[in-house]
């Protein structure tokens, strides 16, 4: 086993409807909540942040003329009804979970409190992080970075529907090259769409990998944490 914690990142389209990436699709779920399971049942403690894009982006509202704050917070919001819905679909498959927000919504969630996460994953629960960091104009990839340092985790897997990062869109360009290693300083400088600049600073200065992958084939969370060497790593010095 090459990771003993780790934080998940996925994007709300993976939830999504296969073709428009909206709404909660019920497939789409219990296999991510498959996979995540049969990850936690190997020891390894995980926590998960997701997106919520399948619902609501925040920026793309507030292009549109919302106010960019309430759109933000709209945006958290749909994070933690992704949250809920893996939450029951986990659970449905015989782990537990504990859902902590950064914006208080004790009804449903707990409230993010770093000691309380770390025990929960300590016990054997999938921790599950919504709320985005609780502010407007921050990412759930800078959110993600955020909790993966505040929690101890030794990666975070960036999930999507690639297999990797890629030099262009290797949808629109057939040359784009796929890497296998990057450092921090390549994804900044080439302004590589992996993860947002703030995100990415936050990984480099702490040291913390990041390992992009295919989300889609399935099994390949598991065969990322047991050390095959799946889609793109980025640290120091590659």
């Amino acid at each position: 086993m090459t990771w003993k914690r780790v934080l998940l990142k996925l994007s709300g389209e993976a939830l999504g409807d296969p073709d428009s990436g909206h709404g909660i699709d019920r497939d789409a779920l219990v296999s991510v909540a498959r996979q995540v399971t049969r990850v936690a049942g190997l020891g390894v403690e995980t926590a998960l942040v997701c997106g919520g894009g399948n619902i609501l982006r925040g920026a793309e509202f507030a292009s549109e003329g919302a106010r960019r704050a309430s759109s933000d917070y709209m945006g958290m919001l749909a994070t933690i009804i992704n949250g809920l819905a893996l939450s029951d679909a986990i659970e449905d498959h015989g782990v537990e979970t504990r859902v902590l927000t950064a914006l208080e919504i004790r009804q449903v969630a707990e409230p993010f409190v770093r000691r309380r996460a770390l025990r929960h994953l300590e016990e054997g629960r999938v921790v599950i992080l919504a709320g985005g960091t609780g502010n407007p104009f921050f990412t759930t990839d800078t959110a993600a970075a955020l909790r993966a340092t505040e929690l101890g985790c030794e990666v975070l897997l960036k999930a999507t529907k690639v297999d990797g990062v890629y030099s262009a869109d290797p949808k629109r360009d057939p040359a784009a090259e796929r890497f296998t290693e990057l450092t921090y300083k390549d994804v900044l400088e080439r302004d590589l769409k992996v993860m947002d600049g703030t995100a990415i600073q936050m990984c480099k200065n702490h040291g913390l990998p990041v390992v992009v992958f295919n989300l889609f084939e399935e099994g390949n969370i598991e065969r990322v944490v047991q050390g095959e060497p799946l889609g793109t790593t980025i640290r120091s010095g590659a």
